[in-house]
């Protein structure tokens, strides 16, 4: 049966409109992922956005629980029931039918349509829901309801915001199986499980620690773990003993040559379970980094990585269970047999890149327990984070196993530390890196109207001043410098990848910069002529602007044409747009081939050629979604979004400055790709003015190659040039050849002996090739440089040891050294006594060998 399929027919059946699930990484900016079904209509559920057509809507929304608040990491492979990737299924009801047809619904899947057994089924009810548990006894005996507190059925969306009472359905997996002390119905162990949650929003709490108020309009949010559900259709005690994890953990299986056995396999698990949440965000396009959600990603790849190098892998292992993770989920998600090759070699990556220190970190953290009593030291926890790559809660994962504690205070003062290293030397711009009474401002004028969309010079008031330091003055003199507030500026504050403008407040200040501080747009000036709060001034943008909308049009035709040539597994990874270059950062798990960088280069100057037109429209987000424009990776985006497009070339949600046509961009030339990090690729171009520039340097560097060949064919020059120093090598070679020197050799006892001088050449290849003329050798070659003595010597076939000989000479020529039994190297800095040391090295080969 398939279980996900099964539960969305049915609830179609009963007028709900079945909605995809939505991308793990949500609008929402107080949630690193969805981690609920609920969340993609929580606008919805709060009144932001109106009700649907159609106010009944189902979903199997995949979810993760790795960060934040909702973090289920570190219970992952120790239980029967944790993930972090898993599908809720749901059914929900925005102010249509309540807690009766909520009920009768769940009841008739999980008996009807799932056949369940009846009298294994048992509900629990709110305290004070009376309504809720007299609904229920029309389905299930009296007996198997249970009324439980605030703390397990009563749900709220924070401390304010839609909330109400609970009502959980268990199932109850036998006594035989289960008889620990908490295994019994409301206690914590797995006998009796719970599988559904059916949400009453019936309240509004509007504001912190307010009085909950009948909403106008109840709703309903359920969700139902599909992986138990699973689980207990397919007779597994344990989540992962069903078919949607088994596959994965017999392929490990399979790998190492180790059975899996439950009770001590939890590295199995947390393999099994890591590989998916690793897949699921590289192809919705989420990347490895140190910082974010790629953090998450990262960490989570390598606690598998280090969980399966206790099971004894020692080389990337990850990438290569992606196949079966495809053959168990790419049916229902199309993606991830279209970017299944590309997750591959992004994961193999990374986990190669963790394997290189994974041995260290797990020497030095095994040095570090021997001294550990009660807590693991927070020093080197931190030196297992900054210089090994290991995530603090991989030290903590680590330290769990061995009922250890960690001095997170010790950790935390030490990232502090680094925070404070880092932000000193961070020259970025933003809220983060600022001080001053801004919001002040914010309340006192609101935010500033930005202009510079249609014109680039504006006559506006100076509504506040700001000294470097970011504190409010009333005047600023001529050679200080600060910050301008405008109430009308057209000058573009540095968001999205696009630097800001610069330009001047004409008589007054040049503005060397503008930037974005809790939405106020602020220029950075220098003063020439002293400037007052008040004052009316006459702003214009730098000519530098018509170079950055070139390269900032440019980037977007790139990003679309990059889609087109690499695949569709690339999204945007970070970007820069300035006045005399672009760069672009994105997905890819290896380096753009020089074949494919020309096409990419050949398919934007097209574009370009194309005049395409730009057109830039506000739409609501849902209908820009539908457009198929392209978002920014990260960003967050209102109710509206600016959108702008060159035709059928690019669609992309843009905040920032644009050309009116391709025209005008004029060209782009490719000057270098380069990696970023594991999986992300980075390219950088110039266009307009800039590239002719680069034009003139490459043709200046062509005519100055062409003098030096002296031909006005560089490449015959070149093959000239090449050609005469084949014959020269040749000609050396020749020489060396003829004046090779004859190596005096002696014989003792059926050992040829070598003890002399070699005037030229390499003392090293010698040896070696005295080796392979003689089944038994003993050779010590000298070479005088200068003042000083290179010596080696070989053995082969034979008792005598290279490095006790050199060991024994060496002093001599008052140098030291040595090596293995059958070659050693040392050098020497008396050349004087050569003489001695060949005399003595052939005593001491002759004393051994007799």
């Amino acid at each position: 049966m398939d279980i996900r399929e099964e539960y969305l027919k049915f609830f179609e059946s009963k007028q709900h409109t079945r909605v995809p699930s939505a991308p793990l990484v949500p609008d929402d900016a107080t949630l690193l992922f969805n981690n609920a079904g609920m969340v993609p209509f929580k606008s919805i559920f709060t009144g932001e956005v109106p009700r649907p057509a159609n106010p009944r809507a189902t979903s199997c929304q995949t979810c993760i629980r790795a960060g934040g608040k909702h973090n289920d990491l570190e219970n992952v492979g120790h239980t029967a029931r944790h993930h972090t990737f898993f599908e809720m299924l749901g059914n929900f009801s925005f102010g249509d039918y309540f807690k009766e047809e909520a009920i009768a619904y769940a009841w008739e899947f999980i008996t009807e349509v799932l056949h369940l057994d009846k009298d294994k089924l048992w509900v629990t009810v709110h305290e004070s829901d009376d309504e809720a548990e007299a609904m229920w006894k029309k389905h299930i005996a009296a007996e198997r309801i249970m009324r439980l507190g605030d703390k397990d059925n009563f749900w709220s969306m924070g401390d304010t915001g839609p909330c109400g009472p609970c009502s959980e359905i268990f199932y109850d997996q036998g006594a035989e199986h289960f008889t620990g002390p908490e295994d019994y119905m409301g206690g914590e162990g797995d006998r009796f499980l719970e599988i559904w949650n059916l949400v009453f929003m019936q309240y509004e709490v509007k504001e912190k620690g307010g009085q909950r108020v009948p909403l106008a309009h109840p709703s309903i949010d359920t969700g139902m773990g599909l992986e138990r559900v699973v689980a207990i259709k397919e007779g597994a005690l344990s989540n992962y003993g069903s078919s949607l994890f088994m596959p994965i953990i017999r392929k490990v299986e399979d790998m190492i040559g180790k059975e899996y056995i439950y009770a001590s396999g939890a590295s199995y698990r947390v393999i099994a379970d890591h590989i998916r949440t690793t897949v699921f965000l590289l192809a919705q396009g989420v990347n490895f980094s140190n910082e974010g959600r790629g953090y998450v990603l990262r960490r989570i790849l390598r606690r598998a990585v280090r969980h399966g190098y206790l099971l004894g892998f020692r080389e990337p292992f990850m990438y290569k269970l992606v196949d079966t993770l495809v053959d168990i989920m790419g049916g229902e998600y199309e993606y991830l047999n279209t970017k299944a090759n590309a997750v591959k070699e992004q994961i193999e990556l990374e986990e190669a890149r963790f394997f290189k220190t994974i041995e260290s970190g797990i020497a030095l953290f095994n040095m570090e327990m021997q001294n550990t009593k009660d807590a693991f030291s927070g020093e080197v926890a931190f030196k297992l984070y900054d210089t090994y790559g290991f995530p603090l809660d991989l030290t903590e994962d680590m330290l769990k196993e061995k009922n250890l504690s960690l001095d997170t205070a010790k950790f935390e003062e030490l990232m502090s530390e680094q925070r404070k290293r880092a932000k000193a030397a961070w020259k970025g711009s933003g809220d983060d890196a600022v001080s001053g009474d801004f919001k002040a401002l914010l309340e006192e004028f609101g935010e500033n109207e930005f202009v510079g969309y249609e014109t680039t010079h504006h006559a506006s008031k100076v509504l506040s001043l700001l000294d470097e330091n970011f504190i409010r003055v009333e005047a600023l003199i001529k050679g200080q410098k600060g910050w301008v507030f405008l109430d009308v500026t057209p000058f573009y504050a540095q968001s999205g990848g696009q630097c800001g403008d610069a330009g001047e407040l004409k008589e007054h200040a040049k503005v060397l910069d503008t930037k974005k501080f809790f939405g106020l747009n602020l220029s950075r000036i220098a003063v020439e002529n002293e400037l007052k709060v008040g004052d009316a001034v006459d702003a214009e943008v730098d000519i530098s602007r018509n170079e950055i909308t070139k390269h900032h049009s440019a980037t977007h035709l790139l990003h679309a044409v990059l889609f087109d040539v690499l695949g569709e597994h690339i999204s945007q990874a970070g970007s820069l747009v300035e006045a005399n270059r672009l760069r672009f950062d994105f997905s890819h798990p290896k380096a753009v081939s020089e074949q494919e960088l020309q096409e990419i280069e050949e398919r934007v100057n097209v574009e370009i050629m194309r005049a395409i037109p730009a057109q830039t429209e506000v739409l609501p987000i849902e209908e820009a979604k539908k457009s198929g424009a392209k978002s920014q990776f990260g960003e967050k985006y209102g109710d509206e979004v600016r959108v702008v497009s060159f035709a059928d070339a690019s669609v992309e949600f843009c905040g920032g400055v644009h050309v009116e046509n391709t025209a005008n961009i004029g060209s782009f030339i490719i000057t270098k790709e380069s990696g970023v990090s594991a999986g992300v690729r980075r390219i950088e171009a110039v266009c307009g003015n800039t590239a002719y520039k680069y034009f003139c340097e490459q043709r200046a560097l062509l005519k100055e190659a062409q003098g030096e060949v002296k031909n006005l064919d560089l490449l015959a020059g070149i093959h000239r040039l090449k050609s005469n120093i084949a014959e020269l090598k040749s000609e050396l070679k020749e020489a060396q050849e003829s004046a090779k020197v004859e190596i005096k050799t002696d014989a003792i006892n059926g050992v040829t002996v070598v003890v002399d001088e070699l005037p030229s050449g390499d003392i090293k290849e010698k040896i070696d090739e005295l080796k392979n003329q003689n089944d038994k050798l003993c050779a010590m070659l000298f070479q005088v440089k200068g003042d000083k003595v290179l010596i080696a010597a070989g053995v082969k076939g034979c008792e005598a040891k290279a490095g006790d000989w050199i060991k024994k000479i060496a002093p001599i020529l008052g140098g030291g050294g040595g090596g293995r039994p059958d070659f050693a190297q040392a050098g020497g800095k008396d050349a004087s006594k050569l003489p001695e040391a060949k005399e003595e090295a052939m005593k001491f080969i002759t004393e051994v060998l007799g």
